[in-house]
């Protein structure tokens, strides 16, 4: 391969024409295509065919010889193709990264934001932008406002179809908790097939916070003091705007904090972006 090669690791594939158990072989990726070889088996996806990526959901046809993996869902000439790669969690949760960054990166597109603030709709208008990715965030460049959105903090995602002034197009609208308030963004691709790959990123990372909070049980004493911290902002006492006796206050804060959904700051007690996600999702339930 002449293209520079940006992630080469050695894991367990399944690809069209493998026959039985999956091989082990080498999985190489460039800016161009991903190859995956093993002994007597070989298979080339230009990244141009790529129009799905998954992780962590293994294909019913595959789930005997899988846990979990990165699944590739690509068409070349008149064939549609689905591979799925398996290797350990480290070398897998970087090669799902690096394989969006990869396919997004430097793509062009049109965005509107904000779209909404709460559930108010801002005149915004419509502009072109270059889009990057991150570990766990998206930065539009180029822009008269450039922005980089934290996915951390993503409450909501949906594809839908919306002119963002080139006609109506499909385009990825996410709800996300920005400066401690409810932000709609929206997102097209000149590539439908990427404007896809895009939302399955957003999703990823969405999942990611939901699976954190998962375990996360709040009373209505937790919550209360959750919507103090974002209605009080930094620098203000939280004793002085919650009706809480302030012994039971401070447990409350020190399992809060625990909990990683606040931090204490030198401006005093913060929500974290876990934290912002929690009071974010509350008030989008009592909105609806």
């Amino acid at each position: 391969m002449s293209e520079t090669v940006v992630a080469d690791f050695v894991g367990r594939f399944f690809a069209p024409g493998v026959e039985g158990e999956p091989p082990t072989g080498r999985i190489i990726l460039s800016q161009r295509r991903l190859v995956l070889a093993a002994d007597g088996s070989k298979e080339t996806i230009p990244l141009s065919s790529v129009f799905d990526v998954k992780v962590g959901q293994v294909p019913p046809e595959m789930a005997g010889y899988f846990n979990d993996t990165v699944t590739v869902a690509y068409r070349t000439d008149d064939r549609r193709g689905v591979a799925a790669i398996e290797g350990n969690d480290t070398n897998i949760d970087r090669f799902a990264t690096v394989l969006f960054k990869v396919l997004l990166n430097g793509t062009k597109a049109l965005v509107r934001h904000p779209a909404k603030i709460g559930g108010r709709v801002v005149e915004t208008d419509a502009h072109t932008a270059r889009l990057d990715v991150t570990q766990g965030a998206l930065s539009f460049e180029g822009c008269p406002e450039p922005f980089t959105v934290d996915l951390r903090g993503v409450v909501s995602v949906e594809r839908t179809q919306r002119d963002l002034g080139n006609g109506t197009h499909p385009v990825i609208s996410f709800r996300h908790i920005e400066d401690g308030t409810a932000v709609t963004s929206q997102v097209g691709l000149d590539s439908e097939r990427l404007t896809n790959v895009l939302g399955r990123y957003i999703r990823l990372r969405y999942a990611d916070v939901q699976e954190e909070l998962a375990d996360v049980e709040l009373g209505e004493a937790e919550t209360e003091v959750l919507v103090a911290a974002y209605s009080a902002g930094p620098g203000v006492s939280l004793a002085k705007v919650v009706d809480i006796e302030p012994q039971r206050l401070t447990m409350l804060l020190n399992g809060l904090i625990d909990e990683g959904l606040l931090v204490d700051t030198e401006e005093g007690t913060a929500l974290t972006a876990k934290g912002r996600v929690v009071v974010g999702q509350r008030i989008e339930d009592v909105n609806t």
